[in-house]
C-alpha cells in the first residue's frame, strides 16, 4: 500500500499523536517514514521585543539556533520511530518557510506517497484568523493526506 509515509510534527503534544499514528501505520506496512518539521520565517517584530539587531536572521547563529530548536523536536521522533519498530526513517528540517510550503515542499523531494499530520479541528473566525496550515496542505497535497485529531 503505502511505501513512503511524510509525518510532519512541530514537538507539541498535539503532533505527538500524528506521529505515533504515523510510526504505528509506517511500521504495520513496513514503509520508510520521513518525519519533517518546519521553522517558519522569522518574525521581523520580534527583532525589538527581544533585544536581537536586525541582522539577526542573516547571522550563523539563527541557522544555529533554528537548527538546534528542530534537532528538540526531531531526535525523539526519530527514537519514537525506533521504538516503533519503523526501521527506515530520515528527519527533515526546513528552514525558513511555512509549514504548508516546507510540508509540500518536503513530500515531492521524498516521493511521499502519504502525510500524516494533525490538526487542532478550528473552526468559524478562528480558523480564519489564525489560519489553517492543515487544510492548506489539504488543499495543495497531490498524495493523500491522513489528519490526526
Amino acid at each position: 500500500m503505502y511505501k513512503r509515509i511524510l509525518i510532519a510534527t512541530d514537538g507539541s503534544e498535539l503532533s505527538a499523536k500524528g506521529l505515533a499514528k504515523g510510526l504505528e501505520l509506517a511500521a504495520q506496512l513496513g514503509a520508510h517514514a520521513d518525519i519533517v518539521t518546519v521553522s517558519e520565517p522569522w518574525a521581523v517584530g520580534m527583532y525589538d521585543a527581544m533585544g536581537w539587531s536586525a541582522g539577526y536572521e542573516a547571522s550563523p547563529e539563527y541557522k544555529k539556533d533554528r537548527e538546534e530548536a528542530a534537532q528538540k523536536i526531531l531526535q525523539p521522533a526519530l527514537q519514537a520511530a525506533h521504538a516503533a519498530n519503523v526501521a527506515d526513517v530520515q528527519t527533515h528540517h526546513v528552514l525558513d518557510r511555512y509549514a504548508a510550503d516546507g510540508i509540500i515542499d518536503t513530500a515531492k523531494a521524498c516521493n511521499s506517497d502519504l502525510l500524516v499530520m494533525t490538526s487542532h479541528g478550528r473552526r468559524g473566525v478562528t480558523r480564519v484568523l489564525l489560519g489553517s496550515q492543515t487544510a492548506e496542505v489539504l488543499a495543495r497535497s497531490t498524495v493523500p493526506v491522513l489528519v490526526i485529531r
